[in-house]
């Protein structure tokens, strides 16, 4: 009997729906249709999912190389990518060097980058990754006096955003209509994927 119920539990684990629906949520349904923001993914893309992460997390940091993975595999993915630095003040800094990238055009490679990081992401350390993506530290740190209004809305909204859709910490995933809390494996993303447009379509 134990063994029963052990084996249907990991089946019900394998077969049920990644993640909760929240496709009646006002926010959930404003960010996929327009999300704002980095975004990057073919233009035929069928499925839009919806990033909340922070650089200083480490769950936030095995996940960036799965989620890339099932995205090239499966092809027809956009991700909007939504900084929430709740990780400190190297973390808030961290977001803010990232989005002032984006007059460079290089946020994606800078965001990446941050994100295959391991250690704290100093001043140091940042101007290092900056640089070595291309991109020109002194005009960053001119955009990012700038743009400094710009970015502190942008941040503000994405926790506004967060707050509204129940999530309580990073990393989360609004992968169509279904919200997912946690770390996943590229594996888990493609089911997630794979749920997330039966649930669209069905």
């Amino acid at each position: 009997m134990i063994g029963i119920g052990y084996g249907a539990s990991v089946y019900l684990r394998a077969t049920a729906p990644l993640g909760i629906d929240v496709s009646t949520n006002t926010t959930a349904q404003a960010l996929l249709h327009d999300p704002g923001g980095p975004m990057e993914g073919p233009e035929d893309a069928d499925l839009r999912v919806v990033v909340f992460t922070d650089y200083q997390c480490p769950a936030c940091r095995r996940a960036a190389p799965e989620l890339d993975s099932a995205m090239r595999e499966d092809g027809r993915i956009e991700v909007a990518y939504k900084d929430w630095p709740i990780f400190g003040d190297t973390s808030k800094q961290a977001a803010r060097v990232a989005l002032a990238s984006e007059p460079q055009g290089l946020y994606f490679e800078i965001h990446h980058a941050l994100m295959r990081e391991h250690g704290t992401l100093t001043e140091a350390l940042l101007r290092a990754i900056v640089e070595r993506m291309g991109a020109n530290w002194a005009r960053l740190t001119g955009d990012l006096q700038a743009g400094r209004d710009r970015i502190q809305t942008a941040l503000a909204l994405n926790a506004t955003h967060a707050f509204a859709l129940g999530i309580a910490g990073t990393p989360a995933f609004l992968v169509g209509p279904l919200l997912v809390k946690g770390a996943l494996s590229r594996s888990e993303f493609a089911k997630a994927f794979s749920d997330a447009r039966a649930e669209l379509h069905g």
